[in-house]
């Protein structure tokens, strides 16, 4: 059975834990969704994992769609949740609108991604909402606030704490069906998973969370440097490295083909 955002928020009262992927092609999604992922994220880390970026900031809202199409094409149970690129919803939220808008339209996800909780993020949230497009947002590490924030952990202190609760709070009052909490301290993690009734899926923040999410490039060890709070569970780049290198040497030597 298909998975819904409704049906996050009922396992999120279960306590069954959710859990989340990324994907940027389609023979990732296709394998993703079969092996039972609930969630598959088209994160703007494609800017980086497959687009060769630096950063999550260069990537465009064509691009996303691009591969969110792709993705979607691949997944038959999967919730997809389709990333809000960089400028594409902070200018209005006109502009919110009308990109969450053409991503739905255009590729089959059935959500977006939006960072941050300021007021005017919570508006945009609201708004989306009420024109029926439902919203992850994503609090803590922002990526797409790199050039502030940096990567360093998030709610370190009293102060930034409380401010991270109170926008997770406030985005979940705003109408997000979830919230991705990024690189916070794990005590942090648990508050706020304790205070919203939508489910809380972490990437660094611990195991109090209602789901964790990994970005698959460093699952599956294709990533050469990676995040402190990922993990990989196999190595990939090293397989391909090797597969590649012995049919080199077989055409070389004259082993492939046979005949």
């Amino acid at each position: 059975m298909a998975v819904t955002t409704r049906k996050l928020i009922e396992w999120k009262r279960k306590q069954r834990p959710i859990v989340t992927l990324t994907a940027w092609d389609y023979l990732i999604a296709r394998v993703l969704d079969r092996a039972g992922v609930d969630v598959i994220l088209v994160g703007d880390t494609l800017a980086e994992v497959a687009l060769g970026y630096k950063n999550t900031l260069p990537v465009t809202l064509d691009e996303m769609i691009h591969h969110a199409s792709a993705v979607c094409r691949g997944v038959n149970n999967a919730l997809v949740v389709c990333d809000l690129p960089f400028l594409s919803y902070q200018i209005s939220i006109e502009k919110a609108v009308e990109s969450a808008g053409k991503i739905l339209k255009q590729t089959g996800a059935a959500a977006v991604k939006l960072e941050g909780g300021s007021p005017d993020i919570v508006a945009t949230i609201a708004k989306l909402t009420a024109v029926g497009i439902p919203v992850m947002a994503h609090l803590g590490l922002t990526p797409q606030s790199v050039n502030i924030l940096g990567y360093k952990k998030q709610g370190t202190t009293d102060l930034e704490a409380q401010r991270i609760l109170d926008r997770a709070i406030a985005v979940s009052n705003a109408g997000a069906f979830a919230i991705v909490l990024e690189h916070i301290p794990s005590e942090l993690a648990a508050i706020i998973t304790d205070k919203v009734p939508v489910p809380t899926i972490g990437i660094g923040a611990g195991k109090s969370c209602d789901g964790q999410v990994l970005v698959t490039a460093d699952l599956l060890g294709l990533t050469e440097k990676q995040p402190p709070f990922a993990k990989s569970y196999t190595n990939l780049r090293e397989l391909i490295t090797e597969a590649a290198e012995s049919f080199i040497l077989e055409v070389k030597e004259g082993k492939f083909p046979q005949t």
